[in-house]
Formats: C-alpha cells, sequence, structure tokens
C-alpha cells in the first residue's frame, strides 16, 4: 500500500513544486491512459497524478488494460477517453506506433497528449515524463559488470520490443555491454511480457540452455520478479541479478542477497508531474519536451538512504 508519507516524500525527492495559486476556474477532466495496473509501479504512477489533480484542482481518471499485452485493449481505452472531449490527456503506450493515428487527431482538435512512462515514435506528444532509460540501463550494465568481475556471459529478460520503454532498457544495457565489456557477451535476450509467470519460465529456458551464465538483468519488475523466481525454482546459485523498478518482492530479494540490486525509477514524480504538464499545456502555457524524473540504483547497502527510500514503493 501507498503511504501519504511516501508519497510526500517521493515528490520531495523529485523537487516538485505546486504554484501558490492552482485554482481552476472551471472543472477540468484529464484522463491518464497507463500501459496496466499489475505492477505497483502504476499504482504509485497513479498517487502521483491523484496528488498532481489534488493540488491543481482538476479531475483525472486512470485506467490500464489488465496486462502489459493488450495494445487493441489500450486503443480503445484511449478511444474512448478522447471522445469525451477532455481538455488534455496523459498517454503510455504499450506501442510506440499503434496509437499515433489516434493521438494525431487528437492533436488536431486540439487536445495536448502528454506522453508518460514510454513515449510514442512521434512529436505527437507535447511532452514527455519518463525516466531516461537508456541511461539508466547503461547503469544497470556497469553493475552488472563490476558484480560479474569483467566477463562472463549474461542475458536479458525483458518486458516487450514495442514499447519505448521496453526498446530503451533492452539497448541501453546490450549497447552499454559491447561499447565498455569486451569481455563480457549478451548471450540472448527473451521477452516476458512483464509477467511474472511467462519471466519465469523464459528465465529457466535460459539458463537450461546456458549453464554458465553469470547475470541476467530483468527490464521491469514483472520480468526481474520471474528471473528471480526462475532461479529459485531450479535451485541456480551464484548468478547476478539486477533488476528495474521496485515494489515489495523485489525489495525483498535484495535485503536476502537473491538479487544483486536494481534500478529505481520515481514513478509517484511520473505521475504528478504528467498532469501538472498537462494543466499547463492546456492553459497554452510551454512545457518542456522531456521531462526527466530521475533514477538511483539501490541494493541492500543503500536502500535506507532517505533519498532512495523516498522513491521505492511496495
Amino acid at each position: 500500500m501507498l503511504t501519504r508519507r511516501f508519497i510526500l516524500g517521493a515528490l520531495s525527492a523529485a523537487t516538485l513544486a505546486a504554484p501558490a495559486s492552482m485554482a481552476v476556474a472551471e472543472e477540468v477532466y484529464i484522463p491518464l491512459v497507463s500501459k496496466g495496473f499489475q505492477h505497483q509501479f502504476w499504482q504509485a504512477v497513479k498517487a502521483g497524478a491523484e496528488q498532481a489533480a489534488d493540488d491543481y484542482g482538476v479531475t483525472i481518471t486512470f485506467e490500464g488494460p489488465d496486462n502489459e499485452t493488450m495494445v487493441d485493449r489500450q486503443i480503445d481505452m484511449l478511444a474512448a477517453a478522447l471522445a469525451n472531449n477532455p481538455k488534455a490527456i496523459g498517454f503510455a503506450a504499450l506501442d510506440s506506433q499503434a496509437a499515433i493515428p489516434l493521438l494525431k487527431q487528437a492533436s488536431e482538435n486540439g487536445i495536448p497528449i502528454i506522453a508518460f512512462d514510454s513515449g510514442v515514435d512521434s512529436d505527437i506528444p507535447v511532452s514527455t515524463a519518463t525516466t531516461d532509460n537508456l541511461a539508466a540501463a547503461g547503469l544497470a550494465a556497469d553493475k552488472m559488470a563490476e558484480k560479474i568481475g569483467g566477463k562472463g556471459k549474461v542475458a536479458v529478460v525483458a518486458h516487450d520490443q514495442t514499447s519505448r520503454t521496453g526498446i530503451d532498457r533492452r539497448d541501453g544495457f546490450v549497447n552499454r555491454m559491447a561499447e565498455k565489456y569486451p569481455d563480457i557477451q549478451v548471450v540472448t535476450v527473451q521477452y516476458g511480457q512483464g509477467d511474472h509467470l511467462k519471466s519465469t519460465e523464459v528465465t529457466k529456458a535460459i539458463l537450461t540452455a546456458n549453464p554458465d551464465l553469470a547475470g541476467i538483468f530483468g527490464t521491469n519488475e514483472g520480468s526481474a520478479i520471474g528471473v528471480v523466481n526462475g532461479v529459485q525454482e531450479l535451485g541456480t546459485e551464484g548468478l547476478i541479478i539486477i533488476g528495474y523498478d521496485s515494489g515489495k518482492a523485489q525489495k525483498d530479494a535484495i535485503k536476502s542477497g537473491l538479487m544483486a540490486g536494481a534500478i529505481t525509477q520515481n514513478p509517484v514524480g511520473i505521475g504528478y508531474e504528467t498532469v501538472k504538464a498537462a494543466v499547463a499545456a492546456m492553459k497554452g502555457e510551454e512545457v518542456p519536451v522531456l521531462i526527466d524524473t530521475g533514477f538511483y540504483y539501490y541494493d541492500a547497502s543503500n536502500m535506507d538512504d532517505p533519498k532512495i527510500s523516498a522513491v521505492l514503493y511496495d
């Protein structure tokens, strides 16, 4: 459960500041269409968006498909939200291209689009609130290389190959390894659709095919937990696991030593900044094209650091 302390702490960590006067004269409806609801990450994004809605005096909705493979369902949700003629809309794309026709139509009708978490392959969104996923995954690669002594075989269990986050986290990790660590081989990249059960099976298949594997990187909450579960089910020892995002299961895995560490985003900040940018855009104010909401690497040694703990969630 997300606590009030967590919400306020995360907002403070992102140095978010609401203006002194935030009242909007008329009721303003801003829907946010997310990639899903099945991970605690999205609940944290929702909490940040709701905090911003309170601060800025607007009405939001926050919805997403049952899982992160349901691109068609997400498109239906986007179409339904746009049919209500909102003042602005936030959108986290499951597929970086599939929604472009709808978003183009919305833009032509004067509805500003704020992309969040995962952008689209277009300049239609007036702003994107997100983590620098290429840089964050590059840091994960650096930590993996350090943990395995700069040599060996590693693999990636990614959540998808269609969203901007899936692509950037995969490429950020793989490219950093190729550029900086010639003695480390990325033997395979497999996709578990962000589902911990599917990612568990993917992990077991990777380990069976590569018994000398030194490490695995899981690119989101579901992927990382799937890696941990797969390693446990096979009884594999000595494998270095680096994850992405937070949540109780990952935090417990890090505390117990099953996982070496993970990248944490600032999901509350992502949600807050999305609504903040939407309010500004619908007023015709200038908003940054990219809102970098930050990231950290955390492990058992720094989880209690105030700046880290503020952006970890259960």
